[in-house]
Parts: C-alpha cells; sequence; structure tokens
C-alpha cells in the first residue's frame, strides 16, 4: 500500500456555538450566551486526519506547536450562521524542507495555506524531487509549480491565478466549484446528488484527502475526482469539520 505524506502548515479550529436573544443595547450587535464548544486539527492537520480516517499509511510535516495557532469561530447554535472568526497572531516557522524524507513516500500532498510554513521555492523543490506531488495552495500559481503532478484549486483561487496560468499548469489543474463538482482538463466531473449544505469549514481539505487516497488506492486521477467529489458532498452537509467516509 503506497504511503503518503502530508506538508503544510496546521492550526487548532475552534467552533463556539452560540445563543444570540437580544442586541446589545449601546451598539448593533447581538449578545452571545456560549452553549457548547468543539475543536478539532485544521488546514493540514485536517487533511491528515481526513486521510487517516479511511487510509492509515500517511504522514504529517508542519509546524511545531501548530496547536497554539487557532481559528475561533462563533456560531449560532440553531441556523450554523457564523457571527465572527478570530484567528490568533501566533507565528509560524518556516518548515526545514530538505530535512524532510521524501524518498519514504508514494505521494507528496502540499497543503499550503501561504501561513509562512512553505515558501514558493520549498514547494518547487519538493516537486523537484519527487515523482507525484498533489498541491492545495492558496498562493497565486506561477512557474513554482510546473513540475507537480496535479494541483487542486477552488474557483476563487483560480480567477485570482488566471494571468499566470501557462498551458502547462492548464493540464495539471483540478477546479472545484462547491455543489457545482469539479473541473479537469476541461471535463466537468458533476457532484452526484445534492444536499443541503449546513457548514463548508473543511470542505476543501475533505475534497484534497479524498482525492489523494483514492488516487494512491486506483493510480486514476478520475475515479479520483468523482470520490472527492462524493466525499465532499456528504462533509458540508453536516455541521462544524468533519472527516471523510467510504460512501
Amino acid at each position: 500500500m503506497k504511503k503518503i505524506l502530508v506538508v503544510g502548515e496546521s492550526c487548532k479550529d475552534v467552533f463556539v456555538y452560540c445563543h444570540a436573544q437580544r442586541l446589545a443595547p449601546d451598539l448593533p450587535i447581538p449578545i452571545l450566551d456560549v452553549i457548547d464548544e468543539s475543536e478539532n486539527p485544521g488546514m493540514a492537520a485536517n487533511v491528515e486526519r481526513n486521510i487517516k480516517n479511511i487510509y492509515p499509511h500517511c504522514d504529517l510535516a508542519t509546524n511545531d506547536g501548530w496547536e497554539s495557532v487557532t481559528k475561533t469561530r462563533y456560531m449560532h447554535g440553531k441556523t450554523n450562521h457564523a457571527f465572527i472568526r478570530i484567528d490568533s497572531k501566533h507565528p509560524i516557522a518556516a518548515a526545514d524542507i530538505h530535512a524532510l524524507p521524501l524518498v519514504d513516500y508514494d505521494i507528496v500532498a502540499i497543503s499550503d495555506y501561504n501561513k509562512g510554513y512553505l515558501s514558493e521555492d520549498d514547494i518547487e523543490y519538493i516537486c523537484k524531487n519527487h515523482s507525484c506531488v498533489f498541491i492545495d495552495t492558496k498562493k497565486v500559481l506561477g512557474p513554482w509549480v510546473d513540475e507537480a503532478t496535479f494541483i487542486k484549486i477552488n474557483d476563487f483561487e483560480y480567477e485570482r491565478s488566471k494571468a499566470t496560468i501557462t498551458p502547462v499548469l492548464a493540464t495539471k489543474i483540478i477546479r472545484t466549484e462547491g455543489e457545482n463538482g469539479a473541473f479537469f482538463n476541461d471535463t466537468h466531473y458533476p457532484v452526484s446528488e445534492k444536499v443541503e449544505v449546513q457548514d463548508t469549514s473543511g470542505a476543501g481539505d475533505s475534497f484534497f484527502a479524498a482525492l489523494v487516497v483514492r488516487y494512491a488506492e486506483t493510480g486514476s486521477i478520475n475515479e479520483a475526482i468523482e470520490f472527492a467529489n462524493d466525499c465532499a458532498r456528504r462533509a458540508v452537509a453536516q455541521r462544524g469539520v468533519t472527516v471523510i467516509e467510504r460512501p
């Protein structure tokens, strides 16, 4: 069975669920009464935990002390409406990319949230020194990803990178469009069945994790995209950040 290495920065996702029954008398804002709280690994650590829920051979290379890096979302307990998100300012140290044992893994999955752990040069180095690299990045694309195997980005990220997408890069991009599914090499992969969306938090991580797992199992990017669509569809139908399951 193939081994997967996830590389990228991680954080702790915190969800604080609240009642909001009245407005503050001095400001036009709701007064929140906390009723529940949950937390889970976020960003690259969320990709890893999604993979490990259905595929055991996965390791994570991430920033030390990632639990101190938090994204805290205050949510309405009944409707799941988001009031505010507060991100901590805990610094993320750069990766020692040359220390990664790339040769020990069959697939490298880069989950780059562009928070300082990986530079463009770091990602380019990984792509040049490994034969199978999947990338999910918040950076604007450029020649530093020319040697990636596949690049997963959402529609917003695709539009932002349009000016720098070369014909070479265009053949590697898997573009996700939420309920409309995904596109790869001018082929549309629709979602098999639409669901009522409860929460899109972590949906990109779910898609990316499922994509990598199914490719590791089959070697078919077409099967991998279809599987990832189905896993992400199920994830957004649940509240909070969930892990993927086999359909």
